[in-house]
């Protein structure tokens, strides 16, 4: 997409301080959207030890309460930029915020865990609807030479959601308002939801695309179908003894991924617009980073559930303790993040992304050492030097990663490879939380049984923990098809200026 002068109004004209104060309130609207986003993928970790104890939760529902939010959220996102393309990012915008404030009301008056999983996968379903247009919105109301300005506020605002989640989610669990014990940390988004919608309603600008995709609504059912028929077994699989049904699920789960790549293939040759544009994976850069962003979504899904878990019923923790722990690693990953793009990967290239992937793993394996040879008496301030080797290690690989998988896309395919990039680092995380039941709570029920009471979850962490320092190496080797330097020269800089969207948006009103 390429923004002219008139992507800059507002109803006014460019440059009018009526038309500049209105975009930029429209800007800390969908700043304020996304935040929430952020904020309630981490938020919800923390609390997950008091809904089990609350609402006598199973371990698969535990885990279906954030894979299910994740899996709704991968399989609608490509779907709603689409539509956002199609019917107005505005409208599409305001209809997400809407439905998520909603969802967030059912998961906070929710009556049981079936209710409570079920209102997640609807919220997950309504971020995928407010999410995309939130950058598109931003390339349709600000000119070019101020977007830096305001990708590196988008910067700070994910940042800042990594710190303020966990603490969040503690603080609202642990005051236990209103004798709500963690509702609040659902219900928390009524009131910024409903002032969201009301006062984006007003100055957002509509926009769309003129010659927008088609729908691929088949190629949505057969990915969502192909991720149940891994994830469902992969969750429920050992409260049901590992059936046979489960491994015939997993195997179908292949079939139905040949069966998708079969119709994707028709669909491109008959209108042009497939769900997954799968001539990109003939880039081999673009390959190898899809497969480092699904792996490294699955190391992140096992990781800080099992993380949760160990401290807070394992440790016997407090949520705010447990929240409180955390906030090194937050900060370090922040840090880390703006020196890897802004000093580092100019300099030195994917080397910056290895060494970030090697300093998760010595940081994992050090989180492995301590955790042992502490047992249950480690305090949080033994933890911090894991933490953050671990943050620092993934703030080298968050920030740069997707402009490296970027980097060898064709023009005219970055915006399917920008919404293929998210929705499989969102798959990547459903699928780590559901082999959490596999890589912990098999071996904390193992050990449970030989009498070990709460050290059995030390058991646990110590697998989950092997388990991502092995993945965190995989992805170091799976990087060295990754670009050796990020590419230079405007063209570079305007192509993923240009990567949110294909089109030229077409302003309304």
């Amino acid at each position: 997409m390429t923004s002219t002068a008139t992507d800059t109004s507002a109803g006014s004209a460019p440059g009018s301080t009526g038309a500049d104060r209105r975009r930029w309130f429209a800007l800390a609207i969908v700043m304020t959207a996304a935040f929430m986003d952020l904020v309630d993928v981490t938020i919800v970790n923390v609390a997950l030890p008091t809904i089990q104890h609350d609402e006598g939760a199973s371990t698969g529902q535990i885990q279906w309460i954030t894979a299910g939010y994740a899996l709704a959220f991968a399989a609608l996102l490509i779907t709603g930029g689409r539509l956002g393309d199609i019917f107005g990012r505005k409208r599409l915008f305001l209809l997400g915020i809407g439905g998520f404030t909603i969802a967030s009301a059912l998961c906070g008056f929710a009556a049981n865990p079936e209710m409570l999983v079920a209102s997640r996968i609807l919220q997950g379903g309504m971020a995928a609807m407010m999410v995309p247009q939130v950058l598109s919105i931003v390339h349709a109301t600000f000119p070019a030479h101020e977007r830096g300005k305001v990708f590196g506020l988008f910067g700070a605002i994910v940042g800042l959601g990594a710190v303020t989640g966990p603490l969040l989610g503690a603080l609202l669990t642990e005051w236990n308002i209103f004798g709500l014990e963690w509702r609040p940390i659902f219900l928390i988004n009524l009131p910024v939801g409903i002032a969201a919608l009301l006062l984006g309603s007003r100055v957002i600008t509509e926009s769309k695309a003129p010659k927008a995709l088609k729908l691929d609504l088949v190629g949505v059912v057969l990915v969502t179908l192909a991720m149940l028929a891994l994830v469902y077994p992969l969750t429920q699989g050992r409260e049901n003894g590992w059936p046979v049904w489960g491994f015939v699920m997993m195997a179908a789960s292949v079939v139905i991924v040949a069966v998708l790549i079969a119709y994707e293939k028709a669909k491109t040759r008959r209108d042009g617009s497939p769900l997954i544009e799968l001539s990109l994976f003939k880039v081999k850069s673009f390959a190898a980073g899809i497969a480092v962003q699904t792996v490294f979504g699955l190391v992140m899904g096992i990781f800080f559930l099992t993380w949760t878990l160990y401290m807070q019923i394992g440790l016997g923790w407090s949520a705010l303790r447990a929240g409180l722990t955390g906030v090194p690693f937050s900060i370090a990953v922040s840090v880390a993040a703006g020196i890897s793009v802004q000093k580092l990967v100019p300099l030195f290239g994917r080397k910056v992304l290895q060494a970030g992937a090697l300093l998760m793993a010595v940081g994992v394996l050090i989180y492995v050492y301590e955790s042992g040879h502490y047992g249950l008496e480690i305090e949080s301030w033994q933890m911090a030097l894991p933490l953050v080797v671990m943050g620092l290690g993934m703030g080298l690989i968050v920030a740069p990663l997707t402009d490296a998988v970027l980097s060898e896309v064709p023009r005219e395919h970055a915006g399917s490879a920008s919404g293929l990039i998210n929705t499989v680092m969102q798959m990547g995380n459903a699928l780590g939380l559901s082999l959490v039941s596999v890589v912990f709570f098999n071996v904390v029920e193992d050990h449970m049984k030989q009498g070990e009471g709460n050290a059995a979850f030390i058991d646990g962490f110590h697998s989950s923990l092997l388990w991502a320092a092995g993945i965190l190496v995989g992805i170091f080797v799976l990087m060295f098809a990754l670009p050796r330097k990020p590419a230079a020269g405007p063209g570079e800089a305007e192509a993923h200026d240009d990567a949110p969207t294909e089109r030229e948006p077409e302003l309304i009103g």
